[in-house]
């Protein structure tokens, strides 16, 4: 499974990292689960990272396959790699599992069905190593096979790959997951500080929203370093724990402890399926719309979960409570948004995004 040519060279690599005690720059953090089609590549991909200063702690959560097997065979030939096995818990605890033996700096996140670019390792931690004040990075992604990308995924990816600073990361952050979780990379000792919890919703973005609410500062590389696989059996597509109903949840919990945490009372713009989910699951946190801006004439004057509809430039007039824009689509948000900045409304500050 190992490109042979090229295995004197790897075994001189091994013999040098196993007689010198060193701790790596980075940690790459890859849980392992019936991986065995797509384990070979991936760790390829990390044998070829032009920066060589990293271990690859592969943490095998109880395959059924023969993964740890192939992680063994590149173990053998690079003492960079290094297998932990362990039973079958799931991802969180797999990851804390990790997480305990990561010596690096900093921690990149991979998946064993993805693969990395050859810089990505180098340029994330350039990018961590020339300013401080960030916690993390992420990096723009691409998915693959391209041929069965739905039309969902393929505006997810261009959404992703269109952050570009803190700033927009952090505005967009109640909109999707804003950062491709197997492109973090993180300061070890913040990872520790803000370890992966398991509330039954995605782990990766409840991380990022804590990261964000704790104040601290997230960016991405703007270029693509991931190779994001999409396929049927991805855990993000057969678990429960990834459905939009347990994103919306939390959502609505992180809004709730940070931008509704003064405020049990909120405008709610937009009452399309995205936002009645939102609402639904905000008004389990205690958090209820006091009014609903619509723009369809039908509903203008009615009252809907309890709350009067209301045009937005009647809401605009005289804006009380923190608003929530709970609008799918890229280009009706930017048009909202447009509009609240025209009146002095700050993004983040008075009003959030969530869709």
């Amino acid at each position: 499974m190992i490109d042979r040519a090229a295995s004197a060279h790897k075994r001189a690599v091994s013999k040098r990292w196993e007689v010198m005690p060193h701790r790596p720059r980075t940690s790459i953090l890859l849980p392992v689960f019936d991986a065995v089609e797509t384990l070979p590549s991936c760790l390829r991909s990390i044998q070829r990272q032009t920066d060589p200063d990293w271990e690859c702690i592969a943490i095998d959560d109880g395959s059924s396959d023969r993964g740890t097997d192939v992680v063994r065979e590149f173990s053998a030939i690079d003492a960079r790699f290094r297998l932990l096995e362990r039973p079958h818990r799931g991802l969180v605890p797999t990851l804390a599992d990790g997480i305990a033996h990561c010596r690096g700096r900093f921690v990149a996140r991979m998946d064993a069905d993805d693969w990395m670019c050859r810089d990505r390792i180098a340029a994330q931690s350039a990018a961590l190593e020339r300013n401080l004040s960030l916690a993390a990075v992420g990096s723009r992604v691409r998915l693959f096979p391209r041929r069965d990308l739905r039309d969902g995924m393929r505006a997810y990816e261009r959404w992703l790959n269109a952050i570009d600073s803190p700033r927009k990361l952090r505005t967009e952050a109640f909109v999707e997951c804003p950062v491709a979780h197997p492109s973090l990379m993180i300061r070890s000792e913040v990872l520790r500080a803000h370890p992966y919890r398991d509330c039954g919703w995605p782990e990766d973005y409840d991380l990022v929203l804590r990261l964000l609410a704790a104040g601290l500062e997230l960016d991405v590389v703007p270029r693509r370093l991931l190779a994001w696989r999409d396929r049927p059996s991805r855990l993000s597509r057969t678990s429960e724990t990834y459905s939009i109903e347990r994103f919306t949840a939390c959502k609505a919990a992180h809004l709730a402890s940070s931008f509704l945490a003064n405020s049990n009372a909120y405008a709610l713009w937009g009452y399309g399926g995205t936002g009645r989910k939102l609402q639904n699951a905000l008004r389990q946190r205690g958090k209820r719309p006091s009014a609903i801006l619509e723009l369809h004439p039908g509903r203008l004057g009615n009252a809907i979960a309890g709350a009067p509809v209301v045009h937005p430039d009647e809401w605009l007039r005289a804006p009380e409570q923190p608003l929530v824009v709970s609008v799918a689509g890229a280009v009706a948000r930017a048009q909202i948004r447009a509009a609240l900045d025209r009146v002095g409304l700050s993004d983040g500050v008075d009003y959030v995004c969530a869709a």
